[in-house]
């Protein structure tokens, strides 16, 4: 089972403190970014891998998706999803996406925030999301960046100049990465860029856009402490098609 760390009480109290869990979707950095990779959900039937409060499940209903399903292993999580949707055509259900069954070709959209580097089995997970997908449908995500994942500690070293640096830990040693970030003991799955893509192609999937996100110069303007974002990428944005 995928470790369940958003029902730490501590944990879920620091995630509930964060900017997008306070104000949601526009508060997360890369959401423009994400957007633009997204379809019209005009009609769409949506699953949401990972929906965490249910941003992104309200924002597709608003946008005119036909129905929404919102999945997490948190119960913490879904029962603040529950308690802001009023939404009538979404619906939560509790899931464990190392074991995830969704029926064969019931989606129209699958997407993902920053779950996926949860997910020991992703070749699994991949392959189910393909099934349940339609053929001309579409697979949009973010996840951790593998240089993001595997940073040697304590991280960031700044040299007698002032400038940062971000250096790599066994970057091609793949596995679990055990890390103290809102709590101690924190697993997440590290894998190299290629083999996050080809995972991807092997389940059957056409990869169609790439994002090593990054801050526009708009936003570290608007928030200079994004800045810290450009020395190293801290998420990938992914688009395929099936």
């Amino acid at each position: 089972m995928t470790q369940n760390i958003y029902d730490d009480s501590n944990f879920f109290h620091g995630y509930s403190q964060m900017a997008r869990s306070i104000n949601g979707l526009d508060a997360a950095p890369e959401w423009p970014a994400l957007k633009a990779m997204l379809p019209p959900m005009q009609g769409l039937k949506v699953v949401d891998l990972g929906c965490g409060y249910g941003w992104f499940c309200r924002w597709a209903s608003e946008q005119g998706a036909q129905s929404v399903l919102g999945l997490d292993v948190s119960e913490k999580m879904l029962d603040k999803a529950r308690s802001t949707t009023p939404n009538s055509n979404i619906r939560y259900e509790r899931a464990d996406l190392e074991h995830l069954d969704l029926p064969a070709a019931s989606f129209d959209l699958a997407y993902s925030s920053l779950a996926l580097h949860y997910i020991k089995d992703l070749a699994g997970l991949f392959a189910n999301i393909y099934t349940a997908l339609k053929p001309g449908s579409h697979f949009v995500f973010s996840i951790e960046h593998p240089i993001f994942m595997a940073p040697r500690n304590p991280g960031w070293i700044t040299d007698a100049d002032g400038r940062k640096s971000w250096p790599v830990d066994s970057y091609q040693l793949q596995g679990e990465r055990v890390t103290n970030w809102l709590a101690d003991g924190v697993i997440k799955q590290h894998r190299t860029i290629g083999t996050l893509l080809n995972t991807l192609i092997a389940a059957g999937f056409s990869i169609r856009h790439v994002n090593e996100w990054g801050p526009t110069d708009a936003q570290v303007t608007a928030l200079p402490a994004l800045a810290e974002e450009r020395e190293r990428p801290m998420m990938m944005l992914v688009s395929v098609h099936r």
